[in-house]
């Protein structure tokens, strides 16, 4: 009965992080699923990282859209994440991180430009960055922000 109870905050410690790591595992296939739903359903709608020559004739309407999307690093990616700067290598737990972040940002900016009746977006940039690292060296979770922005177009419609 002595060990158990010597060995509960351990015991405590490794339930919890097998609880998170579900939750957090669980939470990102939903996202995912969730962000493969609607690029499915956007999937016809143009966005050009180049800027197409078109008549002035042919626009109607140009606005600026954007979209941002911040993903929090969970406690146990950053653990993997230690442990893969003692030993080197690719960090997977922190690239998938950053591909949710880009590619919802996208989502989030043909989701604003549809909204105002576009008809495509071009010159498409993606800027990525660190949130929080002053926020890491007081032991709270940092994140990834992803903001993509571009020029919505409005055609005339003959």
């Amino acid at each position: 009965m002595e060990s158990l109870a010597e060995n509960f905050n351990m015991v405590l410690f490794l339930v919890l992080l097998a609880v998170g790591y579900f939750c957090g595992s669980l939470a990102e296939r939903r996202h995912y699923a969730s962000i493969t739903q609607r690029e499915t359903e956007q999937l016809n709608f143009q966005t050009m990282t180049i800027e197409p020559r078109l008549c002035q004739e042919g626009v109607q309407e140009c606005f600026l859209v954007q979209g941002s999307a911040v993903i929090s690093i969970d406690y146990f990616k950053r653990l993997l994440a230690v442990l893969r700067n003692i030993f080197g290598g690719r960090v997977k737990a922190y690239e998938s991180l950053v591909d949710r972040a880009r590619r919802e940002a996208i989502l989030r900016l043909k989701e604003q430009a549809l909204a105002q009746g576009a008809d495509m977006v071009v010159n498409l940039r993606l800027e990525t960055s660190a949130i929080g690292n002053s926020a890491n060296r007081k032991k709270q979770v940092g994140s990834v922000e992803a903001i993509a922005y571009g020029t919505a177009v409005t055609l005339n419609k003959p």
